[in-house]
């Protein structure tokens, strides 16, 4: 009687000459030779190994030997390699012995040794999980190395243009070819990607910009209202907040220099903010909007407005915004120019309210929650009409509910915008409480997480209804593949997703 055996395939992103079609010839082979009948496929195609989330088919496999319901005796896989690239063996080694326990044998059917729990196995298999391991690290390595090369050669890589500025494709030699619209991407390897000045009415704009900030002294909201009073509209149709034109005063790319690696998410862990001294950058990469002298000037002012304070210096702030206001709240905190933003005391004093009782004020009440989630009703209506602009501006057709803001695209889908305001819970870390309307039932929510000052968009998240049906969610600040999979800093694939492409007769 033939043992029954179920295989598993996976197929990474980065090791694409292992097909799951090769690996499972291999493994019908290795069946056919041991008496074994395969009668379950588990895939995960263009799935990395690094960890567990996001490989489905992996977490269902194990899922049903932990049932006891497992109608198979084996699982075959073709090398420890695509069982995992787990930077530590020991989950690799544990996933393993759930099989193990369950009297469910795992079978590595390419390796040089069988998995029969002998010492030379088990030390094999220590050896491989490791190298498995490291692979991983040395390609990481190997692909960050040659990202900044390119950095260091003047390319860009990724992420949008910016204000006044445009992708240019270049070719290999370094010969424009077409300038990359929004969402559009390269299609040859060889090909790369550098900035080149927008418009002349955008140039004007930012330099515009400069001047306001540097010669009448304007702050940043003050600039964003006149630009919004003269109807001129900010990247992507949208327009102008504080955050829009501090990004404007604020980025390199603005006097021609490239600057990578500011923020690090490598091997699926958590996101690091680089000190300066670990940007890679390459100076004079672009054409220069304005000149370094005023970008280094707006720096200088920026930093002052922004040094390190003492507590001394933070309650002495705190203090004369009392007295001017005869209150205080974190979002009168936050629309203050002059003002760190309430994180910086929350984070010194522990609290806002431990704050205030530090100059002796005492509120009948804590208005700060009301008044965020006021701000964020002002805001909403503003964002659902730049997206509308943006969608719009891709030549989508758009209907929208006024009663509801439910949008309507093109006559395909629908979706939904919400806003999630930031919170922090006693142990320091940052939340974010999302309620979806089962009413309106759209294809695809748009979650706006806020950041922390609920000030600004932190980044986005499309749920599709078929796949996230609660109508709460809980968000922290890394939410497992499930969730994050869903995770976009911008709104450029959504915004591709309603774009109309021209399709040849």
């Amino acid at each position: 009687m033939s043992i029954r055996a179920a295989q598993y395939v996976r197929m990474s992103t980065e090791h694409q000459q292992y097909s799951t079609e090769n690996q499972a010839d291999v493994l019908r082979e290795y069946a056919a030779k041991r008496g074994m009948e395969i009668i379950r496929t588990f895939a995960d195609s263009g799935k990395s190994g690094l960890r567990l989330d996001g490989r489905d088919a992996l977490k269902e496999l194990i899922a049903v030997v932990q049932s006891g319901k497992a109608d198979f005796a084996a699982i075959l896989v073709y090398d420890v390699s695509r069982w995992g690239r787990f930077q530590d063996a020991d989950e690799s080694a544990y996933y393993e012995y759930i099989c193990k326990r369950a009297g469910i044998q795992v079978v590595y059917c390419a390796e040089q040794f069988e998995n029969d729990g002998s010492p030379v196995s088990t030390i094999v298999k220590g050896v491989k999980r490791a190298m498995a391991g490291e692979y991983s690290r040395e390609l990481s390595a190997k692909v960050f190395k040659g990202q900044c090369k390119l950095i260091e050669h003047g390319y860009r890589q990724g992420g949008t243009a910016g204000y006044g500025l445009r992708r240019m494709l270049v070719d290999q030699n370094g010969e424009p070819k077409a300038q990359l619209t929004l969402g559009e991407q390269k299609s040859l390897q060889t090909d790369r990607v550098v900035l080149v000045p927008g418009p002349p009415e955008e140039l004007t704009v930012v330099r515009e910009i400069y001047r306001k900030f540097l010669e009448d002294r304007r702050n940043e909201r003050e600039i964003a209202d006149d630009l919004n009073r003269g109807s001129i509209l900010a990247e992507r149709g949208g327009t102008w907040s504080r955050a829009t034109v501090h990004q404007v005063l604020t980025n390199e790319k603005y006097i021609g220099n490239n600057v990578y690696n500011r923020v690090s998410f490598k091997l699926k862990r958590k996101r690091v903010r680089n000190t300066p001294e670990m940007w890679v950058r390459c100076d004079g990469a672009f054409d220069a909007i304005v000149e370094p002298a005023q970008f280094y000037t707006a720096q200088g002012i920026l930093l002052e407005r922004h040094r390190r304070l003492s507590n001394d210096e933070l309650l002495e702030r705190l203090r004369a915004l009392h007295e001017k206001f005869g209150r205080l709240s974190g979002i009168l905190i936050s629309e203050t120019e002059e003002m760190p933003s309430p994180a910086v005391y929350r984070h010194r004093f522990g609290s806002l309210v431990r704050a205030y009782e530090l100059i002796g004020y005492t509120p009948d009440r804590d208005y700060g929650f009301i008044e965020i989630n006021r701000a964020l009703r002002q805001m909403h209506p503003k964002l659902v009409a730049e997206t509308i602009a943006s969608l719009e501006a891709l030549g989508a057709r758009i209907e929208r509910d006024p009663n509801t803001d439910l949008l309507a695209i093109n006559r395909e889908f629908t979706a939904s915008l919400v806003l999630s305001r930031c919170h922090r819970s006693e142990s320091g870390e940052f939340r974010w409480l999302v309620r979806l309307d089962e009413s309106l039932r759209p294809d695809i929510t748009i979650v706006v997480r806020m950041d922390a000052s609920n000030e600004a968009a932190l980044d986005y998240y499309l749920l599709p209804a078929l796949d996230v049906r609660s109508p709460k969610l809980r968000l922290q600040e890394e939410n497992g593949i499930y969730l994050d999979a869903f995770r976009f800093d911008n709104l450029d694939y959504f915004l591709g997703m309603a774009e109309h492409a021209e399709v040849a007769a």
